[in-house]
């Protein structure tokens, strides 16, 4: 909306009751940028490194990859498919499901630098808690199930609505590429933790 009055390309909501068949209360809110994400872009199309995404983005620039910090064995970076603002991944370099399947090395600097996204996430946004998570295997929920990689999702009191509830889409104040530079300039220079 553009001074009250609906503007072009706005989200539009649409009361049930315009619909043929039986009333069922809920209006609709179309998201139809959600499509890429439920057809399946950017999930590779079998769990070779060569088809996977989180394989390719250290080859591309921390721009074009959303590429937060680069550590000695594991990378940060942006969720293209975020649950909320500032939802970063961590990830090995390394072509590696299972957490068990990290080396010492690995595991260890997965862990500082999900400490650090969350230190850096508090300071240049204020989150007041996190989710922290990764879905081991397909059945387990993973999007992308051949790459590990720990979700970091910080949270604020009331950055949740009704929206994911009843109309499965979120409202994400912060654009992919601003998350990805605030995050990045204020990122500790010298850390590869």
């Amino acid at each position: 909306m553009r001074n009250g009055q609906p503007h072009p390309g706005d989200p539009q909501a649409e009361d049930s009751g315009d619909f043929a068949g039986e009333l069922d209360g809920f209006d609709r809110l179309w998201t139809p940028h959600r499509w890429v994400y439920i057809q399946g872009d950017h999930k590779p199309a079998d769990s070779s490194a060569g088809e996977c995404p989180f394989c390719a983005a250290p080859d591309k620039t921390d721009e074009k990859a959303l590429i937060v910090h680069r550590g000695r064995t594991c990378f940060v970076l942006m969720n293209l498919f975020p649950y909320n603002s500032g939802h970063m991944l961590v990830c090995p370099y390394r072509h590696v499901a299972d957490y068990t399947d990290l080396t010492d090395e690995e595991r260890i600097e997965l862990g500082e630098l999900t400490a650090t996204a969350m230190r850096v996430e508090r300071e240049t946004a204020g989150a007041q808690g996190f989710n922290l998570g990764m879905n081991q295997g397909q059945v387990a929920g993973a999007g992308i199930a051949a790459h590990l990689h720990q979700h970091v999702v910080p949270r604020w009191g009331g950055d949740s609505n009704f929206l994911p509830i009843v109309a499965r889409s979120r409202a994400l104040p912060e654009l992919l590429g601003d998350a990805r530079q605030r995050l990045a300039k204020a990122w500790p220079q010298g850390d590869d933790k």
